[in-house]
């Protein structure tokens, strides 16, 4: 086993071998990965153009606010990144600070971004993030650093999830939904670091399968 303080020395030197969930996935499997997540996501943004701008002008005529929201998350080696999407929030939702998710009757949600929110096309402008490396459309969930720090604080385990890119959808999107506590960011980290002990080709294809029906059939996640 790859020694994780020689590997990723910012991240996750601090585990115990005990700790330490290896990547399931060959580097060579991880390579085309990044390869098919690339040409995939450059072929969404040119097929989804059109649904892109219809998107766009609908969030910018609500209240002529940005269309356009990104916040800063920690990806791959711990590294921060900017994650865009369609901004689905008033402009001062966060005046008070950092808040966890919002439920669908949340005051802070503008009219047109309930609408993005429950079919998810709030989330095509990740696309983009993952045309330029930052996320995969397979991998865990991307967290603001404000609440992986009281993650971290009762389990440490989170920085096992520095060795992969996060991802547009999840296998602990599907089976745990959308975080609003630190207690489910709990249970999703041990999803996500299941994911990542067995992640292979077959397993991805399976949650971008269960992904789509979800979507189709309406289901909240």
């Amino acid at each position: 086993m790859t020694n994780p303080s020689t590997e990723y020395p910012q991240t996750i030197s601090l585990l115990s071998e005990e700790d330490y969930v290896e990547d399931g996935m060959t580097e060579a499997g991880r390579d085309l990965k990044r390869c098919a997540d690339f040409f995939v996501a450059l072929f969404c943004l040119i097929v989804f153009a059109p649904l892109f701008l219809i998107c766009y002008i609908a969030v910018r005529r609500e209240d002529d606010g940005p269309a356009i929201y990104k916040q800063e998350r920690i990806g791959r080696y711990g590294l921060p990144f900017y994650i865009y999407k369609f901004r689905s929030m008033k402009l001062n939702a966060e005046n008070d600070g950092p808040q966890l998710t919002a439920s669908e009757d949340d005051n802070r949600l503008t009219k047109v971004g309930r609408f993005l929110r429950s079919h998810h096309l709030d989330e095509l402008p990740q696309l983009y993030n993952v045309l330029i490396g930052d996320m995969a459309f397979i991998g865990p969930r991307p967290e603001r650093k404000f609440y992986i720090d009281q993650i971290m604080q009762r389990d440490p385990r989170y920085q096992n999830l520095y060795q992969i890119r996060p991802g547009v959808t999840s296998y602990a999107t599907l089976y745990n939904g959308y975080c609003d506590t630190i207690e489910k960011m709990l249970r999703r980290l041990d999803l996500d670091l299941y994911y990542l002990k067995h992640r292979s080709w077959w397993f991805d294809a399976k949650i971008l399968f269960m992904t789509f029906i979800n979507i189709v059939f309406g289901k909240k996640f």
